[in-house]
């Protein structure tokens, strides 16, 4: 009697059974309201259109009425759509805000009136990617901006498990989803410094690094930025 298919099947069985036991997770998280880019000073007698983001409670971008105000519209004036105008020296602090009928969201913004604009840029964020589950997941990263867009850079002291088949990463804005994530590809690397160059993102436009096992849908671990 051959019992290779009979091993075979329960091998399967097995890793599915690992697999599909931590795919028990809760889709939902708190929704965030960001402003777009902040800038550090505003130049007298001159404007600056704000824009802000709001992600829903699955991380979801969503088009919503978006509340601007000034702490002080003698030193800076805010219209209803978010055009910021410096009429005087001093500082105000730029509010958006958003009211969903069960929370109150803010992102507020300090700004100097002053001789210039100037804007607060961020080139890169630095990271730790680890796992949530018994898989091997961990290692530092550092995620940049580029000419054409991004790129996610991991160390030497990256490590993932190379017996999981369909591994893959995401970019995504809920840490327990990759509904709207965007898919890096597959994992291909499992030890050692490598990277990813992912065009057309921008820095803020993701807030977490998610490893998935794709055949099953189930998280393996994370990273926030």
């Amino acid at each position: 009697m051959k019992t290779y298919p009979i091993i075979l099947l329960a091998l399967v069985s097995l890793f599915m059974h690992a697999c599909i036991q931590d795919d028990f997770v809760d889709d939902e998280v708190d929704p965030i309201l960001r402003i777009n880019e902040s800038i550090d000073s505003l130049e007298i007698n001159t404007s600056y259109q704000y824009e802000a983001t709001y992600l829903n409670n699955v991380g979801s971008p969503e088009s919503v009425d978006i509340v601007w105000s000034s702490s002080d519209s003698e030193i800076i004036e805010m219209t209803e759509d978010g055009l910021a105008t410096a009429k005087a020296e001093g500082s105000a602090t730029i509010t958006a805000s958003f009211d969903d009928g069960n929370r109150a969201l803010e992102a507020t913004n300090l700004v100097h009136v002053g001789d210039n604009t100037t804007i607060v840029e961020q080139a890169s964020i630095m990271g730790f990617i680890e796992t949530t589950t018994f898989y091997d997941l961990e290692g530092d990263f550092i995620y940049e901006e580029t000419e054409t867009g991004t790129r996610l850079s991991f160390a030497d002291n990256y490590v993932a498990s190379a017996g999981l088949p369909g591994l893959y990463i995401y970019l995504s804005n809920n840490r327990n989803s990759i509904a709207n994530a965007l898919e890096i590809g597959g994992v291909e690397t499992f030890s050692g410094a490598h990277s990813y160059e992912i065009p057309d993102v921008g820095l803020m436009d993701y807030q977490f690094i998610v490893y998935f096992c794709k055949p099953f849908n189930v998280k393996v671990g994370d990273g926030e930025f």
